[in-house]
This record gives C-alpha cells, sequence and structure tokens, in this order.
C-alpha cells in the first residue's frame, strides 16, 4: 500500500514530528532571534510614528496629482523655508470631501508651519483653505505607550490567573513565556525592516496576544488530554505525550493560522497595496507580522518549554525513568511487554539524561495509542473463573 503524503499524515496527526525532542534546537534558534531583536531595539530603534515623535501633518486633496506629485511640492516648500526637515511618510486616506493625501513632517514651529502651508498653496495652485495642517505633540504618543503597557500588564495577569485555574502553573508559565517571546520577535521585526509604528501599531500588538493564546491553548487542551493519568503506565514519558498532542493539534493550528491570516492578508496587500487605504496599512500589517510569528512560537515554544518544566517535577522524573528502564530491559530481551518496543527498534546510545530525546529516539507508542493495561475482573472485565456462582446454582447437563 502506498504510503500516505505528508498532507494527509498531517490531517490524521500521523506526521510523526519530533517537535519536543529537539527542543534544544528550537530554544536556541528562539534565543538567537530574540538576541537579535534585543541589539536591534537598543542600535537601531523604531520609526515613530508622528503620534510619538511629535510632528505636523498637511492634507491637500488628491485632485493635485499623484502621491509622489503631492510630496515633492511639500519637499520643496519646506526647502524653501529652510526648515531642515522632510516629509517623513505619505499616504492617501479618505474623508467626508473626498479623497486626500496627508503628508507628515517633523516637528516645525506655529511660523514655519503656516509659511510652508502658504508656500504649498502657492505652488499646487489652490486655495490655503483647502491645506489642512495639524500639530501633533509627542505627549500623546506617551500617554498611549503608558495605557497599551498597563492593559498589556492586565493582560498578562488575568491569562496567568486562567491558566492555572484551568490547566496548572507550569503550563501559565511555557503560554506567557510564549506571548512574551511572540511580542519581542513581532517588535524586533518592525525594528529591523523600518515600519513606521503607530497608534494602530499598538492597538495590533495588544490585539495579536489573543491569538497567539488561543493557539497556545488549543495544544495545551490535547496536552492536558494525552497526559491525564501518564503516570499509571508506563509505556510513554510526557515529552512524548506532549509531542503526540503537538502532532495531533498541528494541522488544526495550521488551518486556524491560514484561515485568519487570508483577511488580514487582503486587508494589507488589498485594501493598503492596491486600493492605497494607507489607514489600513499599520493595523494589517502588525496583525499579519504577529499571527505568522504566534504560530510558530505555539508550536516551537510553549509546549517544548512545558516539557522541559515538567521533568523537573519529581513524579514525572520517576515516571519518565520507569519507561526507560523498561524500554532498556525489553531491548536487551530481560523482559516482554504488549505494546513494547521491539529491540531493533530500541536506541541504546540515548544519554539517560534526556528522557525525551530517548524516547522519542526509540520506539514511542504509535499515534491514538491507549496505555496498555489489565483487563479488569468481574461482570464487566470477563467471566469470573473456577466455574462462578451463576444465578440458579447448579451446573446444566
Amino acid at each position: 500500500m502506498a504510503q500516505n503524503g505528508l498532507a494527509s499524515r498531517l490531517y490524521n496527526g500521523e506526521a510523526g514530528l519530533n517537535i519536543v525532542g529537539r527542543r534544544k534546537l528550537w530554544f536556541g534558534v528562539a534565543g538567537v532571534l530574540v538576541l537579535i531583536a534585543i541589539l536591534s531595539f537598543s542600535i537601531r530603534g523604531f520609526s515613530l510614528g508622528i503620534e510619538f515623535a511629535g510632528g505636523n501633518s498637511f492634507q491637500v486633496p488628491a485632485s493635485v496629482g499623484t502621491l509622489d506629485d503631492a510630496e515633492r511640492e511639500v519637499n520643496s516648500a519646506l526647502a524653501a523655508e529652510n526648515t531642515g526637515i522632510e516629509v517623513v511618510t505619505a499616504q492617501k486616506v479618505g474623508g467626508p470631501g473626498g479623497d486626500s493625501y496627508e503628508l507628515r513632517t517633523g516637528q516645525l514651529s506655529a511660523e514655519q508651519a503656516t509659511a510652508v502651508k502658504a508656500q504649498i498653496a502657492e505652488d499646487l495652485g489652490i486655495n490655503e483653505d483647502q491645506i489642512s495642517n495639524n500639530q501633533v505633540s509627542e505627549a500623546w504618543g506617551s500617554q498611549v505607550t503608558e495605557r497599551a503597557v498597563l492593559g498589556l500588564v492586565i493582560f498578562i495577569a488575568l491569562v496567568m490567573v486562567y491558566l492555572i485555574l484551568r490547566f496548572e502553573w507550569r503550563m501559565a508559565v511555557a503560554a506567557v513565556a510564549s506571548l512574551i517571546m511572540n511580542l519581542i520577535l513581532t517588535a524586533g521585526i518592525y525594528s529591523l525592516v523600518g515600519f513606521e509604528v503607530t497608534p494602530s501599531t499598538i492597538i495590533g500588538f495588544l490585539t495579536i496576544l489573543g491569538f497567539a493564546l488561543y493557539d497556545v491553548v488549543v495544544v495545551f487542551d490535547k496536552v492536558q488530554e494525552n497526559t491525564r493519568g501518564i503516570t499509571a503506565n508506563n509505556n510513554q514519558t510526557y515529552g512524548e505525550a506532549a509531542n503526540l498532542a503537538i502532532n495531533q493539534s498541528l494541522m488544526r493550528s495550521l488551518n486556524t493560522s491560514v484561515v485568519a491570516l487570508l483577511p488580514v492578508g487582503g486587508l494589507l496587500f488589498i485594501g493598503a497595496g492596491l486600493l492605497g487605504a494607507g489607514t489600513l496599512k499599520d493595523l494589517g500589517l502588525v496583525l499579519f507580522v504577529g499571527m505568522a510569528v504566534a504560530f510558530l512560537t505555539s508550536i516551537l515554544v510553549a509546549t517544548p518549554l512545558l516539557a522541559l518544566l515538567k521533568n523537573y517535577d519529581p513524579r514525572i522524573q520517576a515516571h519518565n525513568k520507569r519507561v526507560l528502564t523498561r524500554r532498556g530491559a525489553i531491548a536487551r530481551g530481560e523482559v516482554t511487554g504488549k505494546g513494547a518496543a521491539s529491540p531493533a527498534q530500541a536506541d541504546a546510545t540515548v544519554e539517560p539524561l534526556d528522557p525525551d530525546a530517548a524516547a522519542l529516539a526509540g520506539a514511542a507508542p504509535k499515534v491514538g495509542a491507549r496505555p496498555a493495561g489489565k483487563r479488569p475482573t468481574g461482570a464487566r472485565g470477563g467471566r469470573p473463573g473456577g466455574g462462578g456462582n451463576r444465578p440458579g446454582g447448579a451446573k446444566r447437563r
């Protein structure tokens, strides 16, 4: 029979991807990326929008020409007034009076702003009242940042309480660590590429936290299902059960991420790119980047970190040791057992200090396999031995 393709095996949770067993690789890659992001924060910084850095914005009607024409004329007016400032960003926006171009510059004094406005009107051949001039103080951006940080702290605290009540404290720590890494990596991309940070960006950052949390909870719910009562049998380690949960929920997480990214991609590439709706760009960009990163961190960071934390639990340590000891005995032919790894499948070179890698390198239970146990006796487990007591007492002839 032909072997099923990867897509089919992913859908059935039978891909057998060793995510938890390679956690050192994922942690190493994540650590390098976080270090790069932090260095970018320190050296390059962020490209702050007018709301955070302060500055002026000029709006001119779109009837003056293309966006490039408007930007060129505004730069010419700024140079004519010897301001030493240029246009920082330019975008097309819609309004009750029709489409217009919004061009943002650095901070200008009131006199400079008035002179530049007059020069722009003269160069474009329009009346001054057709040009809107607004000045934004950086203090407003500071207030937005403070409120966003406060909202982030409250959100993380509520998430911790919910996950502790719903699962356990180790799952809460792993989930929050994944959320924080998601924010750091997304912010690092913004810093490296030079995307402009606006209030819409901050709103998007807070929005992707909910999506990232959903991804983590989906996987953790399956982990909890697979590991319930795991110490009652010697068939698989905690890391194997967690890795099985990832394989079983991977396709669901992938489908959810793709379905979520499609409308966001439409918002970003069609709305902002093709239609020129610049106001959608900031929100769509952070959502697209953050959701893509959230999928990766929920799979490659959250669950492997949970398995690492659980391996410090004395009960799980003892259980993992029993599983590996039993497999070693079976591989040497000392004992036999139902559902155990065959000697050919066992890996004798596995380091005992890494039970998850040892178990995964050997013969882990098949996907969907249930812990093997003794069949119960009694009325529901089979007929009692020795003839038993049947109603009526006497044996039929």
